[in-house]
């Protein structure tokens, strides 16, 4: 949402934005997009779509209601993205933060399932295919520091969040352990930056190749979790 602000701001090469005002300004007129959209998905939004779904839900096609629930999350992730000046992704996050909120939404979850395993395996796949394996030999400290800022800063960070919240310091370890890795909206800003000529390739590699060690290394941080060793991560996690 702010990439292309900043980057306008600081591409003096092609008469960018220099000026702080006006550079505050375009990132208030961003920030105020963004406000409008997030309100009017959680005011209107979570009236209106739960209302429709669950009329279309009273049809009794399972295939009806999955088509609908794809045509809504498509719609508002392209009306996002034309209106407001959000990403697609930020777009059909929204749609499904409202959904969650609805009575349809385990219906909705069972069925679109299929789908999301698909998208998950492609996913996998695609961050496979982007890795140059030579960044690995040629930037090792680079790698290194942002892993070492994911694995470890992120988890600290999520641990230090839910003992705030007063939970267990168990809970804390395993929530921890479990987001110690990069997650898909980091590609996604990633991807943005790089688009806008404000990261390098070879940057854009070492998030890469970070991704998938990380990926690599958290089931193992995870089994050395109390939850996991006893096998009762699920009601940890539920509690």
């Amino acid at each position: 949402m702010l990439l292309p602000v900043i980057a306008s701001a600081t591409d003096t090469q092609h008469g960018g934005t220099t000026s702080f005002l006006e550079t505050g300004l375009l990132i208030g007129a961003a920030l105020g997009k963004a406000v409008l959209l997030a309100a009017l998905m959680l005011v209107v939004g979570s009236r209106v779509l739960p209302w429709v779904l669950t009329r279309v839900e009273g049809e009794g096609s399972r295939e009806l209601f999955t088509l609908a629930v794809l045509a809504t999350a498509i719609g508002i992730a392209f009306a996002s993205a034309e209106i407001f000046d959000v990403s697609l992704a930020l777009g059909a996050f929204l749609a499904g933060a409202v959904i969650s909120e609805s009575r349809i939404r385990d219906r909705a979850a069972a069925d679109i399932l299929p789908l999301t395993d698909v998208f998950t395996v492609l996913f996998f796949v695609s961050v496979g295919m982007l890795l140059d394996p030579a960044i690995i030999a040629s930037h090792p400290k680079e790698i290194l520091v942002v892993l070492a800022i994911v694995v470890l800063g992120k988890s600290l960070a999520a641990f230090a969040i839910v003992v705030a919240l007063r939970r267990s310091r168990d809970v804390g370890r395993t929530v921890a352990a479990g987001l110690a890795q990069i997650g898909e909206f980091s590609f996604i800003v990633a991807t943005a930056a790089q688009g806008l000529s404000m990261l390098p390739d070879e940057g854009f590699q070492v998030i890469v190749a970070v991704a998938l060690l990380s990926i690599t290394l958290n089931p193992a941080l995870f089994a050395l979790t109390p939850d996991a060793q006893t096998g009762s991560t699920e009601s940890a996690l539920r509690s």
